[in-house]
């Protein structure tokens, strides 16, 4: 059945976006969304440096030209991550702050977005496959079956959503 590839591509979809939410932890996959002007040409964080956690919540980057440090402080910046790059001439260092309580509810509150961003891409593959049956024109009972299985199948994807959801609201709220 296509329709299960298409529904694990939003879940893949939202555990990629879900890893951009920080828990007051350093992870290099924070920066995944980052790109850098690079001589012209945008290009991702990843590919002009090496990305490595010292501590538990400190990223170090260290670019493979060191002529790139200015271009990777201002991608970081303008990513609009919350985070602030220190250059030393070698390396940047980026300290992840603490988390407040405040952030903490924040960062939950845009999970659940994310979330929601997911069940509506798996009512849209639901509504194309829904349509894809009636065009084929099958008896009542089969077309009914049919749309019964597309059913069943979005309230799995639904619940594993859920179940992301609440463990990325855990991991943020625990301190």
């Amino acid at each position: 059945m296509n329709i299960d590839k298409k529904m694990e591509k939003a879940i893949e979809s939202l555990e990629n976006k879900l890893l951009n939410i920080r828990a007051g932890r350093a992870n290099p996959a924070m920066l995944n969304g980052v790109c850098v002007d690079y001589y012209g040409t945008t290009t991702s964080i990843q590919s002009l440096a090496n990305i490595t956690v010292p501590e538990a919540r400190q990223l170090m980057i260290k670019p493979f030209d060191r002529s790139t440090l200015k271009d990777i402080e201002k991608g970081i910046n303008a990513a609009n991550l919350g985070l602030n790059p220190t250059n030393n001439g070698e390396i940047i260092i980026i300290t992840i702050p603490e988390l407040t309580e405040d952030r903490r509810r924040e960062y939950v509150k845009q999970a659940k977005a994310l979330g929601e961003e997911a069940k509506v891409a798996l009512r849209n593959i639901r509504q194309e496959e829904n349509n894809d049956i009636k065009a084929l024109e099958l008896p009542e009972d089969e077309e009914k079956r049919e749309l019964e299985k597309v059913q069943e199948c979005i309230n799995k994807y639904n619940k594993m959503i859920d179940e992301k959801l609440k463990e990325k609201e855990q991991e943020l709220m625990s301190v």
